[in-house]
C-alpha cells in the first residue's frame, strides 16, 4: 500500500542537508552578482571586460571541480559502510589532485588576452579583462581546495557551517568591492582590479577558515597531519570518477561560455545585458545544485547500506522539490523582468534603456529552461551518488556541444534572432540533457527499489 510517510522523512532530510547548501550556493553567487552589480554602476565597459574574464575563469574553475564533486559520493558512500579511514584517504587525494591541477592552469590563465581577441572580442574588452585575471587567476587554487573541503563536510551532513562562512564572504567581498572599485574611505579607486583583488582576498581567507574548522570539528579524521604523503590506491579512484565530472562540467559550462562569446560579437550592451541575464539566473539555479548535492550525499549514504528502497524514494523526492522551485521562479521572471536588470544598472547610465529591453527578453528565455536545467543538474547529483559518471559525461557532451552550441549559433545568427536566438539554444541542449540523464538514473534503479546492471 502506498503511503507518503517516507516521502515525508526524505524531504525532511533533504530539506535539512540542502538549504544551508542552497544557501551558502547563493552567499556564493551573490559574491559574483555583487561583482556585477558594482561594476554595472561604475562603468559597463568594465562589466563586460569582467563578464568575460569571470567565463574563463569559471571554465577552469567548473572543470578542476569535478574531484571535488568526486569526493562528496565517496565520503558518503564509505560513511554508509562506517569506513572512516576512506572518508581520510580520498579526501585528502581530493585536495591534491585539485592542487595540481590548479597550480597547472593559474599561469596560462594570466595569459589569455589573444585567447578573448581571437574569439572575437574587442581589443579593449580583451585588454581589460586580462587586466582583471592577471590578479583574479591567482584565487583559482584556494578556490579549488575549498570546493573539496565543502564537499567533505556536506558529506558529513555539516552544512550549516558552510552556509555562515559563505554569508560571512559575501558580506567582505561585498565590503572590500565598495572600497577598492570605487575608492572610498581613502583607498584608491582601482576599478575592474579592486574587483579582482577582492576576490583573491575572500578565496584565501575562505580556504584558511575552512582548513581551521576541519581540522578543529573532525580531528577524528586527521586530514592535514603527513598531507604530504601521496595514497596511490585513493589518488586513483579520485581520480577515475573526478575527471569525467570534470569534463562533464566543462560541457556545461562550455554551453554557457559559448553563449557569452557568441553574444560579445553582437556588442558590450549586449554582452552587458547577458552578463547580468546570466547572474540572476545563477542565483536560482544554486537552489538545485543545494538540493542536486543533498540528494548525492543521500544516494550515496544509502547505496553503501545497500538501501535501494529508501534510495528511490529519495531521489524521486530530490526531483520533486526541484520542479516545484522551478515552477515559482519561472513566474517571478516572467513578471518582472526589467525590474530584476533595473537593478544592475546605474539610474543615469546612457545605455540603461538598452540594457533593459536586451536583459529583459535573456530573462524570459530563461524562465523556460529553468525547470529542464534544475531537472538535469538534480539528475547528475542522483547519478554521482551511484559513482555513475562517464555516461553522463558523453550526454553532457552530445546535448551542449553537438545540439545547444550549434543550434544557439543558428538560432542567433543564421536566422537572425540575435541574443535570444543564442539563448533559445540554451533551451534546447539543457532539455535532451534532462532527459538522458533522467533517463539514466531511472533505468538503474528498478521499480521495486532494487539496483539494477547497467
Amino acid at each position: 500500500m502506498f503511503s507518503l510517510s517516507p516521502y515525508r522523512q526524505h524531504t525532511r532530510r533533504l530539506l535539512v542537508l540542502g538549504l544551508p547548501l542552497v544557501g551558502s550556493h547563493v552567499a556564493q553567487v551573490m559574491i559574483g552578482v555583487t561583482d556585477t552589480l558594482m561594476l554595472g554602476w561604475y562603468d559597463v565597459r568594465a562589466l563586460a571586460a569582467v563578464t568575460i574574464a569571470q567565463t574563463l575563469w569559471f571554465v577552469l574553475f567548473i572543470v578542476g571541480s569535478g574531484f571535488a564533486f568526486a569526493v562528496l559520493p565517496m565520503v558518503a558512500s564509505a560513511l554508509g559502510e562506517g569506513n572512516e579511514r576512506q572518508v581520510r584517504r580520498v579526501t585528502r587525494m581530493g585536495l591534491w589532485l585539485s592542487a595540481i591541477y590548479g597550480l597547472a592552469v593559474t599561469v596560462p590563465l594570466i595569459w589569455t588576452e589573444w585567447i578573448m581577441l581571437a574569439l572575437g572580442q574587442t581589443a579593449e574588452t580583451a585588454a581589460m579583462a586580462q587586466d582583471f585575471l592577471h590578479i583574479g587567476a591567482f584565487g583559482l587554487v584556494p578556490a579549488l581546495l575549498t570546493m573539496v573541503l565543502k564537499s567533505y563536510l556536506s558529506a558529513l551532513e555539516r552544512s550549516q557551517p558552510i552556509l555562515w562562512i559563505t554569508v560571512i564572504g559575501a558580506l567582505l567581498n561585498a565590503g572590500l568591492n565598495y572600497l577598492l572599485i570605487f575608492g572610498h574611505l581613502g583607498f584608491p579607486e582601482m576599478g575592474l582590479r579592486g574587483a579582482a583583488i577582492a576576490s583573491v582576498t575572500l578565496h584565501v581567507l575562505g580556504l584558511f577558515v575552512f582548513c581551521f574548522y576541519s581540522a578543529r570539528v573532525t580531528p577524528e579524521h586527521a586530514l592535514f597531519r603527513r598531507l604530504w604523503r601521496i595514497d596511490r590506491e585513493a589518488f586513483g579512484q579520485v581520480l577515475k570518477l573526478g575527471w569525467p565530472i570534470g569534463l562533464t562540467n566543462l560541457a556545461e559550462s562550455g554551453l554557457f561560455s559559448a553563449a557569452s562569446v557568441m553574444v560579445g560579437w553582437i556588442g558590450a550592451i549586449p554582452l552587458a545585458a547577458h552578463g547580468v541575464a546570466l547572474q540572476l539566473s545563477s542565483l536560482t539555479f544554486v537552489v538545485h545544485l543545494g538540493l542536486s548535492q543533498a540528494a548525492t550525499v543521500r544516494v550515496g549514504n544509502a547505496l553503501g547500506r545497500k538501501d535501494y528502497g529508501g534510495l528511490r524514494e529519495g531521489a524521486a523526492t530530490a526531483s520533486v522539490l526541484s520542479a516545484v522551485f522551478a515552477l515559482v521562479m519561472m513566474v517571478v521572471y516572467l513578471a518582472i523582468p526589467e525590474q530584476m536588470v533595473g537593478l544592475f544598472v546605474a539610474p543615469d547610465d546612457p545605455a540603461r534603456p538598452e540594457i533593459l529591453e536586451v536583459g529583459s527578453k535573456f530573462l524570459i528565455v530563461a524562465a523556460l529552461f529553468h525547470l529542464v536545467d534544475g531537472a538535469q543538474v538534480v539528475a547528475l547529483g542522483l547519478l554521482r551518488g551511484l559513482h555513475d559518471t562517464r555516461r553522463p559525461m558523453v550526454y553532457a557532451a552530445l546535448s551542449y556541444w553537438a545540439v545547444g552550441i550549434p543550434v544557439s549559433y543558428v538560432m542567433g545568427f543564421v536566422l537572425g534572432w540575435g541574443g535570444v536566438g543564442i539563448w533559445l539554444g540554451l533551451v534546447v541542449g539543457l532539455t535532451l540533457a534532462a532527459a538522458l540523464m533522467l533517463g539514466r538514473f531511472w533505468s538503474q534503479v528498478g521499480p521495486r527499489g532494487t539496483l539494477l546492471p547497467t
